[in-house]
């Protein structure tokens, strides 16, 4: 059994590519069993993202180079899209090469954003459609499963996934750096961008508790307060605001400061010096660079939180490094229990064969044995299976270490001598 992976990513192909082979989940489940056929792919799952289309299957006897081409024809048929426009854009793994990528993927070593968690949700997703389809076996299950495991080791041990890399996640943990907890915490957004919407999401599910919005356009504000179950209040009010808010988002295109020194620092006062957190993503800016000298008040502009972000993302890669050890000792691994689970039906077998030549020698002598009693009649037979047992002992041991060393000689002789099928 071979698992052969083929895909493309938001490094190989673009974003009119990657559109046009999405999946939807329905079309994830009838695809898979159209390519599942028992006999070429015996168990396969697809993982379809905004970045990433890839198809995972185990193969029972296919070549790698047909395996190949069977799931470039299966993604033009199942997508109608002749295989020209996209197959230069595929990348193509079986073995430890597949194993690798599917560990690193869920790991968020092959992410847009190296350490994002999303794609771990992804991965388990498509597993799931997959076994709602019927197209998993014991060899996906247990590529899974360790997949899962890896990721969940390069989670814990290293800090891959510790420093935020985007606006919005930057928003957070500065958050909780001044404040230690967000829990309550108002967060005043000043403008309705996309980037300020989407910080003070995260603030919320971290914890953050009333939303204030004011916007130049009445309406937009009060569409994105419903949206959090805040309150849209007037932007002509907003000094009177900033007083309540504990972290200020600001993301106009206002020509001029909104927020000046003095309006900060009446507003402290307001709050009897409990600090404040700005954060100024506005190009212009929207608060005076004065507003950062005021004791307790913390303000970041633009500038400030993309080289944060870029420190971050230097340590994110150094950490990856040390991820890139774990999944490769990993592979080793996986591999080692994937050669130990296909033999374990011709080890189960050979015991098998073993006990079916002890019973029916038993059978063949019985009439010697004289009149037996049940109680002895299960004592002879427990004696034989026991015997049978600690003989074929050694022998099973001996198969299972020549098999782990890639020496399958020893194996295919076993099959030949007994008539084991594959």
């Amino acid at each position: 059994m071979s698992i052969v992976l083929v895909g493309l990513n938001h490094r190989s192909a673009p974003v009119e590519v990657r559109e046009r082979l999405a999946f939807t989940d329905e079309d994830c489940a009838a695809g898979l069993r159209a390519l599942v056929d028992g006999e070429r792919f015996r168990e396969g799952l697809i993982v379809s993202t905004c970045n990433r289309v890839e198809v995972v299957t185990a193969t029972d006897g296919a070549s790698a180079s047909d395996a190949f081409a069977r799931i470039t024809t299966f993604l033009s048929e199942a997508r109608n899209i002749p295989a020209e426009l996209f197959d230069n854009h595929l990348y193509r793994h079986e073995a430890d090469l597949a194993v690798r990528h599917l560990f690193r993927v869920a790991s968020s070593l092959d992410s847009m954003v190296v350490g994002e968690p999303q794609v771990l949700g992804q991965v388990r997703r498509a597993y799931a459609l997959a076994v709602e389809a019927g197209t998993t076996g014991r060899v996906l299950t247990r590529l899974i499963n360790h997949t899962l495991k890896v990721a969940k080791r390069v989670r814990t041990e290293t800090g891959i996934a510790a420093s935020a890399v985007s606006v919005s996640y930057m928003a957070v943990e500065l958050g909780r750096k001044i404040f230690s907890s967000l829990d309550g915490r108002t967060v005043l957004l000043v403008g309705a961008g996309e980037m300020a919407e989407l910080s003070a999401r995260h603030l919320v599910n971290a914890g953050a508790g009333r939303i204030l919005v004011a916007n130049r356009t009445a309406e937009t504000a009060e569409r994105l307060a419903k949206e959090f179950q805040g309150e849209a209040v007037d932007i002509a009010d907003l000094p009177k605001h900033l007083s309540q808010a504990d972290i200020v988002i600001c993301s106009t295109g206002a020509p001029d400061y909104l927020i000046t020194r003095e309006m900060a620092r009446k507003a402290l006062e307001l709050r009897r010096s409990l600090p404040s957190f700005y954060i100024d993503i506005a190009v212009p800016r929207n608060i005076g660079p004065k507003v950062g000298e005021i004791n307790n008040l913390f303000l970041f502009d633009i500038d400030d939180v993309e080289a944060v972000i870029a420190s971050n993302i230097r340590e994110r890669e150094r950490e990856a490094e040390r991820a890139e050890l774990i999944v490769d000792s990993e592979v080793m691994q996986f591999q080692q229990s994937l050669r130990t689970l296909d033999i374990g039906p011709t080890l189960g077998a050979l015991r098998q064969k073993m006990q079916e030549i002890a019973r029916k020698e038993l059978e063949r002598q019985r009439n010697r044995l004289g009149d037996l009693t049940p109680e002895q009649q299960q004592a002879i037979e427990a004696l034989l299976i026991s015997t049978v047992n600690k003989i074929s002992h050694p022998v099973i041991h001996r198969l299972r270490n020549s098999y782990n060393t890639g020496e399958d000689e020893e194996v295919r002789a076993v099959r030949d001598i007994f008539g084991l099928e594959e």
